[in-house]
């Protein structure tokens, strides 16, 4: 059975970023976007490494405990990882509207880049 992901708008207090979450070993690897990630022509975009999150979040919709905002899923889908090292992620997502195989470069430390993948 694949793997899945989803990417989440999170709005608190008049803000608003990305949550893009790609399961692996029961948890859900998780970067902050600051682009909404379905309009391709924005690619790359800057991402940061957040703490992985409950695989719960793959059906979430609404509220989140402690005044941390709302969120909504933008896309959801099928997510196989093809490569992963401390560096670099490559990744072929499934998705109703982020469909192909994208990269998530680490830049520095929780500075990551999100891009579309040139094989």
């Amino acid at each position: 059975m694949p793997s899945r992901f989803v990417i989440l708008h999170h709005c608190v207090n008049g803000s608003e970023h990305w949550d893009l979450m790609i399961e692996h070993k029961g948890v859900l690897l998780t970067w902050q976007l600051d682009k909404e990630p379905v309009n391709l022509s924005s690619l790359p975009i800057r991402a940061r490494r957040i703490d992985d999150h409950r695989v719960a979040y793959l059906d979430y919709e609404g509220e989140i405990s402690g005044n941390r905002g709302e969120v909504w899923r933008v896309d959801a889908g099928a997510s196989h990882i093809k490569e992963l090292t401390v560096c670099e992620i490559l990744v072929r997502l499934e998705g109703r509207r982020l469909a192909g195989d994208f990269t998530l470069s680490n830049e520095r430390n929780e500075d990551w880049a999100f891009d579309r993948s040139i094989n």
